[in-house]
C-alpha cells in the first residue's frame, strides 16, 4: 500500500459525492459534456488570497504568476483579487490582454525573450524583468526605435537559494537573472540611457513547505535589495521578492505556516533600511493561489486484474496530469491526493492501481492506493490540479487532445 496525498480542505459532499462549488462531480461532468475535465473553484481562489491578505503586511502586494494556470476565466478571477501579473512569454502577454488585464499591471520575466516579444511588451507598457546585459541593451535599442522609454527592472541571480525548494531559481550558475555583483553597473547604465527604472526581481525558488526557509529567504532578499540599492545609489522603486510558497501534494506534507511567515515579514517591514523604506514590495505566487483550487475528473473505462493486482483504467492520464503521474521532476514516484468522486465519503475497500489510457507504463495516477470499490463508469478525482496541469502536460501525445476546463 502506498498512501495518498492529503485532499485539500474546502470541498463538499452531496449525497456521498464530491462537490465543487456546490455542484456534484457528476453534474459538473454532465454540464461540461464529458471527461477528462479540469474543474477550478472560484471560491477556493478567493479564500486563498483572503488568507494572504489577512496574514501578510498590508504593504505587501500580490502578483499572480500566470504560468501556473493561464486560462482566461482564471485570469479574470485573479484580476479582481491580486495586484499584478507575472508572465514569461509573448504568448502569455496575449493571454492577459485577452482577459482584459491592464498591461501596466504586468511584468515579464524569463530568459530568451525574442525581439518581437520585447517590442510588444515595451509598446504595451509592460515592465520587463531583464535577465542579462544583452537583453537589457536590446530592450533599450527597441525602446529607442519606438520612441518609448522602456519600463525595466533587473532580475537578480542571488548568491543564495531558497532551502528546501522543489525548484531552485537562485544561487550559483543559473540561466535566470543577472549575477548580483553585476547589478549596480547595469542599473546605472539603464538609468543613464533614459529607461524607466522599475527596481529588482529576486526569485530564489519555488514549492517550499519549509516556513523557516521561506522566512530566511525573504530576509536575505530584503538585505540584498538594500545593499544593491546603496551600490546603485538610487532608491528602489519596486522589489519583486519572488514567492516559493508550496502546497502539500504527498502523504506527510504539511502546509506552510502562513501566520508565522506573515509575522516575520511584518517585523522585517518595520525595520527596513532607509534606502528601501519607500519601495513597493511584491510577492509572486502561482501554484499557491490556484493549485489546491483545481480538481481533475476522469472516468473509469475498464477494470482489470493482472497477476493479482487490480487496475482501474481511466480516460485521463499523464497527457493532462504529468506531475501527478510522477513524470514532472519527481525522483521517487508518490501518490497525489485522489478519490473516487462519486463515492467520496465511502471507506476504502481495496488496493488498486489507477492508470491512464496511454500505451506507456509511465501513465499512472495512483499506485497501490486504498480506495472504495470502483466500477466502470465511476469518476476518479485527482486533487491539487489547479496548477501545472493542463498547460504543463503533453496533451497532444498519442493524439489524445486537451481536457475540458471549467470554472465554478
Amino acid at each position: 500500500m502506498k498512501p495518498l496525498g492529503p485532499i485539500p480542505a474546502g470541498f463538499g459532499v452531496i449525497d456521498g459525492e464530491l462537490a465543487i462549488g456546490g455542484e456534484t462531480a457528476s453534474a459538473l461532468v454532465q454540464r461540461a459534456g464529458d471527461t477528462p475535465l479540469f474543474v477550478y473553484s472560484r471560491s477556493l481562489m478567493q479564500q486563498r488570497v483572503a488568507e494572504l491578505r489577512t496574514h501578510l503586511p498590508d504593504r505587501i502586494k500580490i502578483n499572480y504568476a500566470i504560468k501556473a494556470n493561464p486560462i482566461v476565466p482564471v485570469l479574470q478571477v485573479m484580476s479582481e483579487l491580486v495586484d499584478g501579473f507575472d508572465i514569461a512569454s509573448g504568448g502569455e502577454l496575449a493571454m492577459v490582454r485577452q482577459a482584459g488585464v491592464d498591461p501596466a499591471r504586468v511584468s515579464f520575466a524569463g530568459p530568451g525573450k525574442r525581439d518581437r516579444e520585447l517590442a510588444a511588451a515595451i509598446a504595451a507598457g509592460v515592465t520587463l524583468n531583464v535577465e542579462s546585459a544583452g537583453e537589457m541593451r536590446r530592450a533599450l535599442a527597441i525602446g529607442s526605435k519606438q520612441a518609448i522609454a522602456p519600463k525595466l527592472a533587473l532580475r537578480v541571480n542571488p548568491d543564495f537559494e531558497l532551502r528546501g525548494s522543489g525548484m531552485k531559481m537562485g544561487g550559483g550558475a543559473k540561466p535566470f537573472g543577472i549575477d548580483q555583483g553585476c547589478i549596480p553597473e547595469l542599473a546605472k547604465e539603464l538609468i543613464g540611457a533614459g529607461a524607466q527604472w522599475c527596481g529588482l526581481h529576486i526569485f530564489t525558488g519555488s514549492q517550499s513547505l519549509d516556513s523557516d526557509a521561506i522566512i530566511d529567504a525573504q530576509a536575505n532578499v530584503l538585505a540584498l535589495a538594500a545593499r544593491l540599492a546603496e551600490d546603485i545609489d538610487e532608491p528602489l522603486p519596486k522589489l519583486n521578492m519572488g514567492g516559493g510558497f508550496g502546497i502539500p501534494y504527498f502523504h506527510g506534507d504539511q502546509p506552510v505556516d502562513l501566520p508565522a511567515i506573515g509575522a516575520a515579514l511584518r517585523n522585517q517591514m518595520n525595520n527596513l533600511p532607509e534606502i528601501i523604506a519607500n519601495t513597493e514590495f511584491y510577492i509572486e505566487l502561482g501554484r499557491y493561489l490556484v493549485g489546491e483550487a483545481g480538481v481533475y475528473l476522469t472516468t473509469i473505462i475498464d477494470r482489470k486484474e493482472s497477476h493479482g493486482q487490480t487496475y482501474l483504467v481511466t480516460d485521463g492520464g499523464l497527457h493532462h496530469q504529468l506531475a501527478a503521474s510522477g513524470n514532472f521532476g519527481t525522483v521517487v514516484r508518490r501518490n497525489y491526493p485522489l478519490a473516487i468522486a462519486n463515492r467520496f465519503d465511502a471507506p476504502p475497500e481495496e488496493e488498486v492501481n489507477v492508470v491512464g489510457c496511454l500505451c506507456t507504463p509511465l501513465d499512472r495516477l495512483a499506485d497501490k492506493a486504498q480506495l472504495p470499490r470502483a466500477e466502470v463508469g465511476d469518476l476518479v478525482a485527482v486533487f491539487c490540479a489547479g496548477a501545472y496541469g493542463a498547460t504543463a502536460s503533453p496533451s497532444a501525445f498519442l493524439g489524445q487532445g486537451p481536457a475540458r476546463e471549467i470554472l465554478v
